[in-house]
């Protein structure tokens, strides 16, 4: 039941993420720029988690546990988002889509290294098939690539290394702490980090803003920052990074069938064919196929024969 809930937490997740790309692209960067609107992100988000000391236990951290929460502030928020909107503004869009695909795989290896997780034939099929539906999928929509952008794909492929290595050090942290203990201190090491980038484009930001613009904001601080990253953190505690990570596939097919209850485009047949492939891919890489079955299945094998 545990697994279940981790996997409709990691749903609702990428339900958030792919509703809250069009709210980005509203408010940045005609009224903020890139490194303030982080800001505004990681102080709201923090101060948030901070607010939950009311409603959750005490914990004492253990000395040698701070360097990796600082660590997961470094690589999970702060060094996450500088980087994937720096790269944004210096590649096309359709690379960082793809580029940042890439996440499961280097979760994979980081897990096998670091954690001592087997790469299992089925996950690594898994992660192959969910992530050519996905690449598949992103281009069919967005066309072809826009082109080598050396410095901006560098960025993205940083941001996508960076989150991976953010899901394999906060993994340990889950089974000896509470998940809210765990995400308010990454965060507030991410936001002494990201300060300093922030409040120098500070006097940048236009506040004459409307209600409509408030709200995205509002909404990307509170559902795209806060409960992602508490439902992320949370669903790390009863599976593997690198089922979180796989999740990932399913960005793309959600924001297109956003498109296409809203309008704005038509279901084609390869959408449901690559859909049909992420959600394999996703299957894969977060269903284990018991021994006990394959034995069963070998021995009647043998028994027929």
């Amino acid at each position: 039941m545990g697994n279940l809930k981790a996997h409709l937490a990691l749903l609702i997740v990428n339900v958030i993420y792919a509703l809250s790309y069009g709210y980005s692209k509203h408010v940045m960067p005609t009224f903020l720029p890139p490194f303030s609107f982080i800001l505004i992100r990681v102080l709201g988000a923090t101060l948030l988690f901070w607010l939950l000391i009311f409603f959750s236990k005490k914990e004492k951290i253990k000395g040698a546990d701070w360097p990796i929460l600082m660590l997961c502030g470094l690589f999970g928020v702060a060094a996450n988002q500088l980087m994937f909107f720096e790269g944004l503004s210096n590649t096309y869009a359709i690379n960082a889509s793809v580029i940042m695909v890439a996440t499961p795989l280097i979760v994979l290896i980081l897990s096998r290294l670091f954690l001592g997780e087997k790469m299992v034939l089925q996950k690594v099929v898994g992660v192959g098939i969910g992530m050519t539906g996905a690449i598949l999928l992103i281009v069919s929509r967005m066309g072809a690539l826009g082109g080598f952008s050396g410095y901006g794909d560098l960025m993205i492929l940083l941001n996508a290394s960076s989150y991976g290595v953010y899901l394999v050090l906060v993994k340990p942290l889950m089974k000896k702490y509470n998940p809210i203990t765990v995400i308010r201190w990454s965060f507030t090491f991410g936001l002494l980090i990201v300060l300093p980038f922030g409040l120098a484009q500070w006097g940048s930001i236009n506040w004459e803003m409307s209600f409509s613009e408030y709200w995205r904001i509002g909404f990307i601080v509170l559902a795209t920052t806060f409960f992602t990253y508490l439902l992320t953190v949370y669903s790390l505690g009863k599976v593997s990074p690198t089922i979180v990570s796989a999740y990932i596939y399913v960005q793309p097919i959600l924001a297109t069938l956003i498109a296409v209850i809203t309008g704005s485009e038509e279901l084609e047949p390869f959408v449901v064919v690559y859909g049909l492939m992420i959600f394999l891919g996703v299957f894969l890489v977060s269903v284990p196929i018991k021994k006990k079955v394959v034995n069963e299945v070998l021995n009647e094998d043998i028994l027929d024969n």
